[in-house]
Formats: C-alpha cells, structure tokens, sequence
C-alpha cells in the first residue's frame, strides 16, 4: 500500500471512530509492587520479533505502517521471515533474536508479531538479567502468555496483554471501527494513557466493587505453566482468562486446576474474556456452559466476577497492561474496568 494514502486512510478512519473511554493522563502506579517500564515517547524504538510461530516480511507492514505513523521507529528482527516448520525459526534463532531485543538500550518496547506456539520451549534459556534493571514493554497474548507469567513471577515487572502484528489491519479505510479501536489501545497503553474498559451486563455477573493488580492471559498457557518456574502468582490479584479452539470439558479440566492450585480462592476480583469453544463431539456432549463451567468452581468465594470482557482471541481484544493496579466496578448495568 502507498505509504501517503495509507496514513491519509487512517486519519479519516480514526475520525469516524466512536469514541474510546481514554484520558490523556499517565496512570500512577505508588500502590502496585510491579515495575512499570518508561512509557514511550515520539521517536522511540519498537522491536519485532517472533518468538513463537512464524510469520512474513509481508505480513507485519501493516503494523510497522500504524506503528510508524504513531511516530516510532521500527527495529524488524532477524526471525521475521524465517521459519522452521510451524516456528518462526529454530529455537536458537528465536532466543537469539529476543535476547538481542532484551538487552539492546535503543528497543523501548518488544512487540510479538505473532501467537501460535514456542515461548516456553525457550523461556528458561533467555537471560533477564540486564533487562530487569532497564525493563521495557514486551506487548502479545496468546502463547505471549507465558512471558507475561514470568514476567510476573520472577521479576515483578509490567507487561501489556494485547493484540500482535498479524492483527492489524491492512486497509484502514475498511477496517471495522472495533478493530482500529482495540489496535489504538496498545498505542495509549504504550504512552501511559488513563483508560477505561466497558464490558455489557450479564445475568452471571457477581457484583462488586474491587481492585488489586491486573494479571492472566490465555487460560490453556496458565494452566500448562502451574507447579514451574514461571507459575502464576493470582492472589490478591485481578485475574482475567480467555481461551480459543478448547472443548467444554478442556476448560473444565483446566478451570479445576486453577481451583485445586488455590489461584482461584484469594482473588481480588475475576475477569472472563472471550471462549471460543470447539462443539462438542456427537454423543459426548458435556452438559455445561462456559458460565456454569465458571461458576461451579468459584461459588464459595464471594469477589467481584465479570463476563464478556473484550479480550481475547477475538476482534474486541483490547490491550491490557498486566501488573498495574486497576479498578472493577460490576454492576447491573455491566462492568467497568479501569486503570
């Protein structure tokens, strides 16, 4: 796409965008016990890299494009492009081009391109040492779960849960509203911006008014990390959780795990995103909603609970800053989130 018109694209877009709950104040964080990284600031530095599943040169210029015209500098890794098999590159390419990001002072903010699978086969061969004393933003979701859990765990530092490169759109002048909106929140999250998330009311909801450090991600990757060194630390927590492409009974079994770990008994307040949900085979149907799943394994405790939150493995997957401290507010009117 040509560069002018595409920017021209994305003025006239924004123009006609409804308007997203955000003040343009940097949030205070004197309460949280997490590091937050410096927010970023024209000029600044952006890394891409995948450390996961692979993915195109092509395929990331639309989100080097919005990120340019954000006014930040692009730094293109050296595992875009390659692949090994269903990786984006062997597992050395992938550590080396991360840890090269990690490490390097002009990269303000890691940006995943991509989901898929990988991250906690190199997870505990990557050196945080130097990063820790200098943290930066690392922005995904999905199997990016696994660095914000250990980001959590191990250093206390704040992460932004959010859409990655093969989720922007290449044409913004035909992009649904929701989808420039959720792109827009990694750009107000990256810059410290004061915002506010609106979920629709739901009839399973648990009223509430709460607040405590934001922390979660995909359900399945906090499951598979439990009892290692990466394991999520939930209590007094916000948890949020969302899957995609799981079986009813898949999120029962790992909902269980969460309930028998004791990462659903201490909570602050519990956030539910978008499921996804595979049908049930013919004849082993398993009886239950993802409401009832849910519910059964947190009745005896009395927090704040939010569903249809707008994150997840869908179009209204707003970007989420894991580690600050946020506020939920669920009423009979829906839930609020803000931070």
């Amino acid at each position: 796409m040509n560069r002018k018109h595409f920017l021209a694209s994305l003025a006239a877009a924004s123009a006609l965008l409804p308007p997203f709950k955000v003040l343009a104040k940097t949030v205070q964080t004197e309460n949280s016990s997490f590091k937050t990284p410096q927010y970023l600031k024209s000029g600044d530095n952006i890394g891409i890299t995948s450390p996961a599943g692979f993915i195109t040169v092509d395929e990331i210029q639309p989100a080097v494009l919005q990120m340019q015209s954000w006014g930040f500098n692009i730094s293109v890794g050296s595992t875009i492009g390659k692949r090994d098999f269903t990786f984006g590159g062997t597992d050395e390419e992938r550590i080396a081009d991360l840890q090269e990001m990690l490490d390097n002072d002009n990269i303000k903010a890691i940006m995943c391109a991509r989901g898929g699978y990988g991250l906690v086969r190199i997870i505990d061969r990557l050196d945080f040492s130097k990063f820790k004393k200098n943290p930066k933003w690392i922005i995904g979701f999905s199997d990016v779960t696994v660095l914000h859990c250990h980001l959590a765990k191990n250093y206390g530092i704040a992460s932004i849960h959010s859409k990655m490169c093969n989720s922007f759109p290449s044409n913004w002048a035909t992009a649904e509203p929701i989808q420039i909106e959720t792109i827009l929140s990694i750009k107000n999250s990256l810059l410290g911006q004061q915002m506010t998330y609106n979920a629709p009311p739901n009839n399973n909801n648990r009223p509430g008014r709460t607040n405590g450090i934001l922390v979660g991600g995909n359900l399945s990757i906090i499951e598979t990390l439990s009892g290692s060194s990466s394991d999520l630390d939930t209590k007094g927590k916000l948890l949020f959780i969302e899957d995609t492409g799981e079986y009813l009974y898949s999120i029962d079994r790992m909902l269980w795990n969460l309930k028998r770990s004791g990462k659903l008994k201490n909570l602050a307040g519990l956030i539910i995103g978008g499921f996804k949900v595979k049908p049930d085979d013919e004849g082993e149907e398993f009886g239950k909603t993802v409401y009832e799943i849910v519910i059964e394994k947190i009745k005896e405790y009395d927090y704040p609970v939010a569903f249809d939150f707008p994150v997840g493995h869908q179009r209204n997957n707003f970007a989420l800053r894991c580690g600050l401290n946020h506020t939920l507010d669920v009423t009979n009117a829906g839930s609020v989130l803000t931070v």
